[in-house]
């Protein structure tokens, strides 16, 4: 049995892992020939393609389950929507009609709630940034698309983990960090996005959507004053964000995402099922490194 994956960073590259170790084939599609080397030492196949450039996808293997995880990169010099959405529609138009399962990571950017609503799968998507924007029109294209009968949406909350702890830089220094200190984070660490990743392969009944998050919203001063205790460092000083930063388009949204139908439906035992799990085994594993 064959897997594919387009976008194997921070998530993808933990899904593949488990899927090699499993003893699967696992191709990957990457722009970078160099990348490529890599991954065919790692013991995966590796194929040179871009979704920018749909020429460069012809013979795509006819994979058993597709993983779809290509996240935004400044530096490919395209807008969110070219990627997302003109990105998404390459890789559909160049797969084999025989392809299996497609497992697309979407974002909770897609709501747009800023009252502190309870949100789940049958809420309204009325996204306010342009990344979520992005990712509504993406999904609205995979539901058009044949391959869509067979897709599993994934909804990403923030994904955190090893590498992957904004600002704690600053607040082991005693810096001010420039986030809003009100509204709620909604997060999932990625060991258990990627468990999630292989449940929803194994469990869900296409088409059909999830969100996925831990299921407890933290609001953003307790989980900065969380942090700042594990490092040892003095209680998080806030400034406001600069009002055409990423943070500041942020802040208007506050929400708190329920996991209800992934827990009932998916049945993955979480590792970290809340942030404090999730933060202290991170701490606890770099103390330890040095890092």
């Amino acid at each position: 049995m064959s897997k594919l994956i387009f976008g194997c960073g921070y998530l993808g590259s933990r899904v593949a892992q488990r899927w090699r170790d499993a003893a699967q084939a696992v191709y990957i599609v990457t722009r970078s020939a160099a990348k490529a080397r890599e991954f065919e030492r790692d013991g995966y196949l590796p194929i040179v393609g871009d979704v920018l450039r749909p020429e460069s996808l012809a013979g795509l293997p006819a994979a058993e389950s597709v993983l779809y995880a290509i996240g935004y990169d400044r530096a490919a010099g395209v807008s969110r929507h070219v990627l997302y959405v003109d990105g998404l529609r390459a890789a559909l138009d160049a797969l084999p009609a025989a392809t299996g399962k497609f497992l697309y990571v979407s974002s909770t950017g897609v709501y747009g709630q800023s009252h502190d609503e309870w949100v789940d799968e049958l809420s309204p998507c009325e996204p306010l940034r342009e990344g979520g924007k992005a990712c509504l029109a993406a999904e609205h294209v995979l539901a058009a698309h044949p391959l869509g009968r067979r897709a599993v949406v994934l909804r990403m909350a923030g994904l955190y983990g090893p590498g992957r702890i904004p600002n704690a830089g600053a607040i082991q220094r005693g810096e001010r960090v420039g986030v809003a200190e009100r509204g709620y984070l909604n997060l999932i660490h990625v060991e258990d996005a990627a468990d999630v990743v292989l449940a929803a392969e194994r469990h869900a009944q296409p088409p059909r959507t999830y969100v996925v998050s831990d299921g407890h919203p933290v609001e953003r001063r307790v989980y900065y004053d969380e942090l700042a205790r594990l490092l040892g460092a003095p209680p998080p000083q806030f400034s406001s964000p600069a009002a055409d930063s990423p943070a500041a388009s942020r802040a208007e949204s506050s929400k708190r995402i329920k996991n209800a139908r992934l827990v009932a439906e998916l049945h993955v035992p979480l590792g970290f099922p809340s942030f404090r799990q999730g933060l202290a085994a991170i701490v606890a594993a770099e103390s330890a490194s040095g890092a």
